[in-house]
């Protein structure tokens, strides 16, 4: 299995990224770490898509899981196969949403053991076509020094979190659902999951936040877009 992790995911990204860092005039990691990270989202895109359009089929049906919830309120079992036989009237997968974030775990991992020692000159697994460059400069835009916490990239990437998440949450309006435990779950991830993403990437090589700041920018541009192709008030079927 980490055969497969080294040679599937971490090997290609250290790669593209050392093969980026080489070719581009100034050589800078930033720019390297930008560049693979959005070719890493538009890969990634038709996935992250169908999540957000079954993110935004859930909450288009919260209406009538509230009234089931409410309709059987004394009856889990009663409650479960309601909600089972509403989405598989509706044709949806509860779970699908959950996928893209599955598949980004093992790449965000990869990318952080990539940046963590790419900018510590640490470059075994490079191809024999791919030119060691020896050490890695870690200034970004001769700036900032991706290898060192930064704590400005950490408020930026809390606050980007947060953005998607109220985006999220405004799209969603009114279909929310009234079960507690998913009102304090999206509680949580709005408000409280942003500043804890400050304090980890406080202690992270500035390379990562840079990541995560791309990334959920990325996301918030796709979010936006499916929001207006895909209103509330209208089937996700297109």
């Amino acid at each position: 299995m980490l055969y497969l992790y080294n040679e599937i995911i971490y090997r290609p990204i250290l790669n593209v990224l050392v093969s980026l860092y080489n070719n581009i005039p100034g050589q800078d990691i930033g720019i390297a770490i930008i560049i693979i990270t959005l070719a890493l989202r538009f890969i990634m895109a038709p996935l992250m898509t169908k999540s957000l359009k079954g993110q935004r089929a859930m909450a288009s049906l919260q209406p009538k899981l509230n009234e089931i919830r409410e309709k059987f309120k004394d009856n889990k079992e009663g409650q479960a196969k309601a909600m089972m036989d509403l989405y598989k009237e509706n044709n949806i997968n509860p779970l699908a949403s959950c996928l893209p974030l599955l598949i980004q775990l093992p790449v965000l991992i990869a990318l952080y053991q990539v940046f963590s020692k790419a900018l510590n000159a640490n470059l075994n697994g490079l191809y024999n076509f791919v030119s060691n460059p020896g050490n890695l400069d870690p200034r970004f835009l001769n700036l900032i020094d991706l290898s060192q916490p930064n704590i400005a990239f950490a408020i930026i990437a809390g606050l980007a979190q947060f953005w998607q998440s109220k985006m999220m949450l405004s799209w969603q309006g009114n279909n929310v659902s009234t079960e507690p435990t998913a009102k304090m779950i999206s509680m949580q991830m709005t408000y409280i999951l942003p500043i804890v993403s400050v304090f980890i990437a406080w202690n992270l090589p500035a390379g990562l936040p840079l990541y995560w700041i791309v990334t959920t920018l990325f996301a918030v541009a796709q979010q936006y877009y499916i929001m207006k192709k895909y209103p509330l008030n209208e089937p996700a079927t297109k």
